[in-house]
């Protein structure tokens, strides 16, 4: 096995699983889980960690997580929710579910990582029902042009390192050119100082399907 796969199968699960610990993100988590009701698909599940954040009128969380190993790391977590969680796959880049068949989709630092994130939006458009929501929380290109600038520049070397994580994307351009319509968006640094504000631009929000 080449030294990348092996990385991108084993290390980069273990590293996120420990980046995203609830100490360092879960005031985030928190801020966009407590508006999902009903059925929900969260992409990149990971090992579980949005589930204690999620409010009591959920009814089943739809998993998406290709990593055997992140998965295990969620078993716990899954006997813990006071709801059914399904582990479903992709049939190409299609979600395993039928059109309009979900109340909300949820991404946590997720598409940011996707090669073909405009594909996989259409795909969260079509899995939604006529008024649901895509409800995320990310880190996306920052406005500030230095800070902008050194995001380019750290992306050649930090997407293989991580995954395909893409520093340098406009999330919530990209949500908007799906043809969801952005109801809600909060965005701020998580962290203030130098050198942390290029991984640090957090976008906040929710876009609903047209109904």
């Amino acid at each position: 096995m080449e030294i990348k796969q092996w990385w991108d199968d084993n290390g980069v699960p273990r590293l996120i699983n420990l980046a995203l610990s609830d100490k360092i993100v879960g005031i985030w988590r928190n801020r966009v889980l407590k508006h999902v009701t009903g059925d929900v698909v969260e992409l990149g599940f990971g090992s579980g960690r949005s589930l204690p954040y999620y409010a009591e009128s959920v009814t089943r969380v739809y998993a998406i997580e290709p990593s055997d190993i992140a998965w295990s790391k969620a078993a716990d977590r899954i006997a813990a929710a006071p709801f059914d969680v399904v582990r479903i796959g992709l049939d190409g880049a299609r979600i395993a579910l039928d059109e309009a068949s979900v109340q909300a989709v949820v991404s946590t630092w997720t598409m940011c990582t996707i090669p073909d994130l405009a594909g996989a939006l259409s795909e969260v458009k079509r899995v939604l029902r006529p008024g649901g929501s895509l409800h995320f929380v990310e880190h996306s290109l920052a406005p500030d042009k230095a800070v902008a600038t050194a995001q380019r520049i750290i992306q050649p070397v930090w997407g293989p390192v991580v995954g395909g994580c893409h520093l340098n994307r406009d999330i919530p351009a990209e949500i908007v050119n799906s043809g969801l319509m952005m109801d809600r968006l909060r965005t701020s640094y998580a962290v203030k100082l130098w050198p942390g504000r290029p991984w640090a631009w957090f976008t906040v929000g929710a876009a609903s399907k047209p109904g």
